[in-house]
């Protein structure tokens, strides 16, 4: 028995016992952290050096870029380490810093794709006002708003959570530190506060959820009243990537939280847990980028300006030599 006062370290769950099936999952997972930061990164610079791309919608999804960016370098090093260096552990203060941040981007994220909705909804079913609803001064008080309300909701979930006497071990079935797991290891009945908290939370985002629903009801209903085929194609194809990263994200982390008891396992946990928290920030590039004419455009572009720095870099440096 050892409270929190006396844990240094927690044991995470590992992924393999066997060395040859760790060295590859390293490289799978160093595989999908690289595509991660190419694709979001390219987005996020693409974004902000084309000048065709400053609009809210773009605005909105180099946010999202950034907070992709920040969730999957939250989870995923400390487990291509651990996976490298056959180690399971992960310090106290390590593991209260990986479940704010976690918390705080995955917060933030569904908050941000909420606000997306918005700006589809608003864009498709009332066109006319979209420049009064959704100004620069509107976007970025919006963008602050998602980015502070997972700041705040992650401080108190945090808090609330390492101030909790544990004494059921320090050993956490799952790949990276997550507030269920901590609550494992609970013994007092102050946990109970935790768990109204996070109850609270999943009613918040069952809100958010709805309203996400009620938004696509809208546009769907108004783009089948588009009288021209290439117009209602043009509308399908700004909001789709929404829908399709939105279904991604929601469906996996509901399922990974509200799954029956019956099929629970660790290679079920593990599994599960990779999904809502890896391959989500891996895939949204991919999605946003697929149907969107602009943003391929734009990354056409930053593409050719890149191989052509390179090969000048190249030329002057072999010029230099000779």
């Amino acid at each position: 028995m050892s409270n929190s006062s006396s844990i240094t370290e927690f044991l995470l769950l590992a992924f393999a016992d066997r060395r040859e099936l760790q060295l590859l999952h390293f490289w799978l997972f160093l595989g999908i952290y690289l595509a991660a930061l190419l694709g979001n990164g390219l987005i996020i610079t693409a974004i902000a050096c084309d000048h065709h791309l400053h609009t809210p919608m773009y605005f909105f999804l180099l946010n999202l870029s950034l907070l992709d960016l920040g969730s999957i370098s939250t989870t995923l090093p400390k487990a291509m380490d651990n996976s490298l260096w056959d180690n399971r552990n992960i310090s106290y203060q390590g593991c209260v810093a990986q479940i704010f941040m976690f918390a705080f981007l995955i917060t933030a994220e569904f908050y941000l794709l909420t606000i997306m909705s918005y700006d589809r909804y608003v864009a498709i079913c009332k066109p006319l006002h979209y420049g009064a609803l959704l100004g620069n001064r509107a976007c970025v008080h919006m963008a602050a708003a998602a980015w502070g309300t997972g700041f705040l909701w992650a401080v108190l979930h945090t808090a609330n959570t390492f101030s909790l006497t544990l004494c059921r071990g320090n050993t956490l079935d799952q790949f990276f530190c997550e507030i269920p797991q901590i609550l494992k290891l609970s013994c007092s009945h102050s946990f109970l506060r935790e768990v109204g908290l996070l109850v609270f939370s999943v009613c918040l985002a069952f809100g958010c959820f709805v309203f996400i629903v009620v938004s696509y009801v809208q546009i769907f209903r108004a783009v089948l009243r588009i009288p021209s085929e290439q117009g209602r194609h043009k509308a399908f194809s700004m909001c789709l990537p929404h829908l399709a990263v939105v279904s991604l994200f929601v469906s996996t982390s509901f399922f990974a939280h509200l799954k029956p008891p019956s099929i629970s396992s660790p290679t079920m946990e593990l599994v599960v847990s990779f999904l809502y928290s890896i391959v989500p920030p891996a895939l949204n590039p991919l999605i946003y980028s697929m149907r969107n004419h602009k943003l391929k455009q734009a990354l056409r572009k930053l593409s050719i300006f890149i191989i052509v720095i390179m090969c000048l870099h190249k030329h002057f440096d072999s010029s230099h030599f000779c």
